[in-house]
């Protein structure tokens, strides 16, 4: 081959068959039938996502509360019972994104709020 475009070889141009192209017409309708059911399941997946970011963010919100209260009236420096409160506030923010459809990013809150409080626990 000398690489040059006047070679000689022509492509082949297959016949098109009517009736599979009907048959295969027939196949995309049943299939964009089926995509509703997919959409369906998606939302419902979508839904139970959100609640249940929303969730966990509101019940790590609610111990990281309790623990920055049960430490601030003990012997504990100043820094632990602020690091649980603010580990808190990125749970709570967590759980308001969750809310609105952002879960991949309250998911991200909710791991980074649970590290704070971890860390804080480490001061102790």
């Amino acid at each position: 081959m000398s690489g040059r475009t006047d070679s000689g070889i022509e492509p082949e141009i297959a016949e098109v068959d009517t009736e599979t192209a009907g048959s295969d017409m027939e196949t995309a309708e049943s299939d964009t039938e089926t995509a509703g059911v997919d959409t369906e399941e998606q939302e419902g997946e979508a839904r139970r996502a959100r609640w249940t970011a929303a969730g966990t963010g509101g019940l790590l919100t609610l111990a990281g509360l309790a623990a920055a209260l049960l430490r601030l009236t003990g012997s504990a420096p100043a820094l632990v019972p602020a690091a649980y409160a603010l580990g808190a506030a990125v749970c709570l923010l967590a759980a308001v994104l969750g809310l609105g459809g952002r879960t991949r990013r309250a998911l991200w809150l909710l791991i980074a709020g649970t590290m704070v409080m971890a860390l804080g626990d480490q001061f102790d």
